[in-house]
C-alpha cells in the first residue's frame, strides 16, 4: 500500500476501508480510478479513468478489486 504526502501535506492513497481514519481527519476528495462491475462474462476492472485497460474477466469482485490494485501500485498511482 503506499501513501504518498506532499510538502504541502495533501495525503494520496488508493482507497481501502482499513484507512477510513485518514478520510475522516479533514477535508477528501475522492477520486474514481476505475469501475469494477459484474458483465455477462464474469467480473471487471475497467482502468479508463486514468488511462488504463479493462481487465478480466474475474470470476469474482475480490480477484477484480485485487487486480484493479496491482495494476495502479504498478503504474504509481497516486503519484
Amino acid at each position: 500500500m503506499n501513501i504518498i504526502i506532499s510538502p504541502a501535506g495533501q495525503i494520496r492513497f488508493i482507497y481501502s476501508d482499513d484507512l477510513i481514519g485518514l478520510i475522516q481527519e479533514g477535508e477528501a476528495r475522492t477520486r474514481r480510478a476505475s469501475h469494477v462491475e459484474p458483465d455477462e462474462s464474469g467480473w471487471s476492472a475497467d482502468l479508463s479513468p486514468v488511462g488504463g485497460p479493462k481487465l478480466g474477466p474475474f470470476a469474482t469482485r475480490d480477484e477484480a478489486l485485487k487486480a484493479e490494485v496491482a495494476w495502479l501500485e504498478a503504474k504509481e498511482i497516486p503519484a
